[in-house]
């Protein structure tokens, strides 16, 4: 439903950076930890947003020697956000930093042969991203390729000498006349799903295979048409591409997605391997080939409608054809990025867990689950080596996501991007809560306290969003500066969230803003009886779903004193044809012409408008998609004729995500001023 982006610890300063040119490294952990302790510690402060290093999408070169990543951090002076491509040695003593130019590079991937980095770059070139390589002997980055409208995927063939490439179809220019002032094009639009946040209005454009010549640089078309394909993945013996698309009549009205074989030369007849009428790895998840070529493993969903409550099992198909086997079917938890051992006979994967997310193995044969890591921590972004290696990204609540080697259930950190500024903070402490409901229900959520604190304090609801999320045990900058400003900080993983089971998540299907608002004041009751939390100095808030879910709250009781709506909505019909939701809204709620009374009870905060007494402060983008800002706008709207307290702020060109950094300092600024002008009156 509207899926809240992870965009709270994604940028840093650039300060930093500015003396580390290309191969440069950065300080040993040890001399940061040093330096550190040396001082006392200080609170966080919105600001230091320009210092976060967000890690992200290790990858572990052909030698087993180095780990190839990407760290993103917020430029100050240009207020934009930069990524560059570094590399962290086995043994975790290099971190070296690989690219440094000011358009920012993403997607490091090794050439087979260890020879060569790639990336995706648009430096030099304002026509979308392009594939750079980068030669290990020395020399600057080259570009590759120069293809219009730019690249938004790629992987190397197993030899080493083309590429697969996803190319999306360039913007129609014809009969442009260059010698005259152009006025912006007519939109025309004859999709069922029109629009989608940040891609904006959608025309005919699809997403096609190419293979590409790394020696010739020269490019042949794998697939064309009316159709998207993605997700390419080679088979080991490079001859055949297995790839996701869904061929349904309209694939806008469908989530039927299923994997096709296509042999990698121009002219090739595609073959369809999966018959699931539902979603076969539509989910982004890399298709994982056999050591031996003659099987697939993919996640499988098991809705056969659209489901956003749906959750994905590993699923392995023989690539000869045939009906798939579900390994994790009795797991019921979520699975992601299926990989194989190089010996062919289990797959890791990784689970979302009740607030965290662990990597396990599973015979391919069949038989139990076993956890290849434990603990309040959070483990993404799965890659394997030579000599069975494994580098993955690792969070808890105190310490950021940082490239790790998982080796034999032991997490050995690779990188320390974040170490030094992190130990200047004094951060609070995180645990989890559990309560049951009073309609019986068993919720779990996550709770962060201000260091040393205890006694009645003020205390925040943040909800999240999706609805289908979950906080979890992993740092989370804003939970840190409430905590460090004196708050409370109670994150509930409602009914709807993720992490505990596919039931779980389904009870509010068609019925929002129902259990969701039993859940949250249930948390509310559990930290109020348990003495922690102040009652008379609660507040409520969340951005995308956890806004909807405070405009639902905040309409069902005034017991909070203070509210924050960020890119919510609460008039639901108003939705319909305005955000990019359109399939779910009939799925769950049937067309509003056929089912009235249904889109009236899930509107409900904006016809109760006049039963809101709590002064909220509404924030969104000014080009959301997600959540347009019709949604805040109107609510604020109510508020305002009603004479509530109320305050609209709009980001001017963001989207859901607001991810301009001093629009992100701005709105933490915002939320502190107006959390502290209800729940810490300034006393005569």
């Amino acid at each position: 439903m509207r899926i809240t982006l992870g965009l709270a610890i994604v940028v840093a300063s650039a300060s930093t950076l500015s003396a580390q040119g290309r191969g440069a490294s950065t300080p040993t952990p040890n001399a940061s930890r040093a330096a550190a302790t040396s001082t006392t510690k200080r609170a966080l402060r919105p600001t230091d947003i320009f210092r976060v290093r967000d890690v992200r999408d290790p990858q572990i070169s052909p030698d087993g020697k180095w780990v190839a990543y990407t760290v993103t951090i917020a430029d100050s002076a240009s207020d934009k956000n930069d990524t560059d491509v570094w590399m962290a040695s086995w043994d975790g003593k290099e971190n070296i930093r690989i690219t440094s130019s000011k358009d920012g590079e993403a997607s490091p991937r090794w050439s087979p042969d260890g020879r060569y980095l790639s990336f995706v770059s648009s430096r030099d070139n304002g026509k979308g991203g392009q594939v750079w390589l980068l030669d290990r002997r020395g020399g600057e980055a080259t570009r590759l390729t120069e293809i219009k409208g730019g690249v938004s995927g790629y992987e190397w063939s197993p030899d080493g000498t083309r590429l697969v490439l996803v190319v999306d179809d360039p913007e129609d220019e014809a009969g442009s006349d260059s010698t005259k002032a152009k006025a912006p094009k007519p939109i025309v639009l004859d999709r069922y799903h029109f629009k989608q946040d940040v891609q904006g209005y959608l025309g005919p454009q699809r997403s096609h295979l190419y293979l590409f010549d790394v020696a010739t640089k020269t490019m042949d078309t794998l697939t064309s048409g009316k159709y998207d394909e993605s997700n390419p993945s080679w088979s080991p013996d490079g001859k055949t591409i297995a790839f996701v698309s869904d061929r349904s009549p309209d694939p806008d009205k469908s989530i039927n997605a299923d994997i096709y074989l296509i042999d990698a030369r121009k002219g090739a007849e595609m073959r369809r391997l999966t018959t699931f009428i539902g979603d076969d790895n539509n989910s982004g998840s890399k298709l994982a080939w056999s050591p031996d070529g003659k099987s697939i493993a993919y996640v499988r969903g098991a809705a056969t409608t659209m489901s956003i409550y749906d959750q994905y099992r590993v699923a392995v198909i023989p690539v000869a054809g045939g009906e798939p086997r579900l390994l994790t079917e009795a797991l019921d938890r979520p699975v992601t990025s299926p990989t194989w051992t190089a010996d062919g006979t289990s797959l890791l994967f990784i689970v979302t867990d009740d607030r965290t997310q662990y990597v396990a193995r599973m015979k391919v044969a069949g038989g139990p689950v076993e956890k290849l890591t434990t603990g309040p921590r959070v483990v993404q972004s799965l890659a394997l080596g030579p000599s069975a290696k494994i580098a993955v990204l690792a969070s808890t609540a105190t310490e950021m996501p940082e490239v790790h080697a998982l080796e034999n259930g032991t997490l050995r950190p690779l990188t320390h991007q974040n170490d030094a500024w992190l130990a200047e903070i004094q951060l609070g402490t995180t645990e989890g809560i559990e309560y049951k409901t009073p309609d019986g229900a068993d919720v779990h959520a996550v709770m962060t306290r201000p260091a040393g604190s205890s006694g009645k304090m003020p205390t925040l609801l943040r909800i999240h969003g999706g609805p289908t999320g979950q906080d979890q045990y992993s740092f989370n900058f804003e939970r840190e500066l409430f905590a460090a400003n004196g708050y409370v900080v109670v994150s509930p993983n409602y009914r709807g969230s993720n992490g505990r089971g596919e039931k779980f998540m389904n009870a509010i299907s068609g019925d929002w803003g129902n259990k969701e608002v039993v859940d949250v004041l249930a948390a509310t009751d559990y930290v109020v009886q348990k003495g922690i939390a102040d009652p008379d100095r609660l507040g409520i808030g969340g951005w995308s779903y956890g806004g909807i879910t405070t405009d639902y709250t905040i309409a069902t009781t005034p017991r909070f004193k203070v509210a924050i709506s960020g890119a919510g909505s609460a008039l639901q019909t108003s939705m319909y044809g305005v955000d990019q939701y359109i399939l779910q809204y009939e799925t769950e709620l049937g067309p509003p012409w056929k089912n009235p009374d249904a889109w009236m009870k899930v509107s409900y905060p904006f016809y109760h408008a006049d039963r809101i007494k709590t002064p909220t402060l509404f924030m969104v983008g000014e080009k959301d998609f997600n959540v347009p800002a019709v949604g805040s706008e109107q609510m604020y709207q109510a508020l305002k004729s009603l004479g509530v307290d109320t305050q609209l702020i709009i980001y001017p060109s963001s989207f859901h995500g607001i991810t301009r950094p001093t629009y992100r300092v701005d709105r933490l600024d915002r939320y502190l001023k107006w959390y502290d002008r209800y729940l810490k009156p300034v006393t005569q």
